[in-house]
């Protein structure tokens, strides 16, 4: 059944951290348009921070974030006054009775700041937005930055969750994605967060990578679990080399095929679920007693640029080169180029620099995608309450789609993917995507 299911939905589709997705903004969305969304906000709002600093002190040849290489800490400098510039402005334009619940530090590598650097970006922070006195604050971590003085900082600024990616811890593997990273390594930075009061830490794991085999990855899961992590992130290698040019260093012929890269990910999330962490939507493993657990029992999981999350925020400011915001108005992102963003909100401005203003048919969309990568499905009778006449169109649609597949059910007012088909929500969530197809963009496998 599962070469089967493989063969029907394993195809290329969007990972749906937003709909629509990034290759359809547009310059129709530019500063003038974003200070108006951001002088919109009051205090029925909460607002999520996400900062990106797009600087690693090595590239992993695998990754897709957007990110460069740097030996030296002049190039980082610089940018972060560009950075405390854009969070001056920004926060200029948003009313103090907006309250910011959460903030993520990502890249990049977020860890190679220096220790006063990390300090100061928290203080300005808190000098431009309102910070709720128990703000969630998560760094993604590169152990291989990490020293006494950065962890003494992180616990500075109130870390609360550490995010550390894995990937695998094959030698082999890590050779052949540029990402040397010991168990050792990766043990140290567990237990130096968590002695500083750090209470949430989430390990990434990779599956599909070069020269990756059952017994790496099993290898790789047992050492993660012996870690009692409180999340796991099991993500599917993207391989876009025709979007990022380093990543054709990884020779296409040392991937594995279709059928064992979908063995490798069911093998990871049986051990990960016989460790006892609750599965979360396609990719996201948690212990029962975690927020994100809870969220997910409680019909409150939540999709965003950062992927699954129990953040209930009603709009993400993105702060930093190439960062994705999302308002009730529609998304924005930043320039993407480093030195072309310094000067900009050097000289006072908003780099905005394309985005999607949504109308009501988006958001109807944007829902029922969210709810089946969040809940394999979505409620007739809640459809219809939140966007009333205009739902019967998607109704028909799902009827449609659960007629003509049998891995799909329309039941007692209820769309669901049935078990063995969840794996492929993203393939499902795609028969919703109005925009699929349109302008030429490629995506990664489904799974």
């Amino acid at each position: 059944m599962s070469l089967e299911l493989l063969s029907r939905y394993a195809g290329n589709v969007p990972r749906y951290t937003s709909y629509p997705t990034a290759p359809h903004f547009t310059d129709s969305v530019g500063p003038d348009v974003y200070a108006g969304w951001l002088a919109a906000l009051g205090g029925a709002d909460r607002l999520s921070l996400y900062i990106h600093i797009p600087y690693c002190d090595r590239l992993c040849w695998f990754c897709a974030c957007h990110t460069k290489h740097t030996l030296k800490y002049a190039p980082v400098a610089s940018y972060l006054e560009a950075l405390h510039a854009e969070i001056a402005t920004v926060g200029g334009l948003v009313s103090r009775d907006a309250r910011v619940s959460a903030i993520h530090l990502g890249g990049g590598s977020p860890t190679l700041l220096a220790p006063g650097d990390m300090r100061a970006l928290k203080a300005a922070l808190a000098d431009a937005f309102v910070l709720d006195e128990g703000v969630e604050i998560s760094v993604e971590m590169d152990p291989n930055d990490l020293d006494e003085p950065r962890y003494d900082a992180l616990a500075d600024i109130g870390m609360t969750r550490a995010s550390l990616g894995v990937q695998d811890f094959e030698p082999r593997v890590q050779q052949a994605i540029n990402r040397i990273q010991t168990f050792g390594q990766t043990r140290a930075v567990v237990e130096a967060v968590r002695a500083r009061g750090v209470r949430s830490v989430n390990c990434d794991i990779v599956y599909g990578l070069p020269h990756q085999t059952l017994e790496t990855l099993e290898n790789t899961v047992r050492d993660i679990v012996s870690l009692a992590p409180d999340r796991v992130a099991l993500f599917g290698y993207a391989h876009v080399p025709w979007m990022k040019k380093h990543q054709q260093l990884i020779p296409e012929t040392s991937l594995p095929d279709g059928p064992m890269r979908f063995r490798l990910m069911e093998r990871a999330a049986e051990m990960l679920a016989e460790a006892g962490l609750v599965a979360i939507g396609i990719d996201h493993f948690a212990r029962p007693d975690d927020s994100l657990a809870r969220a997910a029992a409680g019909g409150r999981l939540r999709r965003n640029f950062q992927g699954y999350t129990d953040d209930q925020a009603t709009a993400i400011v993105g702060l930093g080169a190439s960062s994705i915001g999302g308002l009730s108005e529609g998304y924005v992102q930043n320039i993407p180029a480093t030195g072309i963003y310094e000067k900009t909100v050097l000289a006072g401005k908003l780099a905005a620099v394309r985005g999607f203003a949504l109308d009501g048919e988006d958001r109807m969309r944007a829902w029922v995608i969210e709810r089946i990568m969040c809940d394999f499905g979505f409620e007739a009778d809640e459809l219809a309450q939140r966007f009333g006449h205009r739902s019967a169109a998607i109704l028909a649609e799902a009827q449609a789609a659960a007629g003509n597949d049998s891995m799909l059910r329309f039941e007692d007012g209820r769309f669901q993917i049935r078990a063995a088909a969840r794996p492929f929500a993203r393939s499902i969530a795609a028969r919703f995507d109005a925009y699929l197809g349109a302008g030429g963009a490629r995506h990664s496998a489904a799974v």
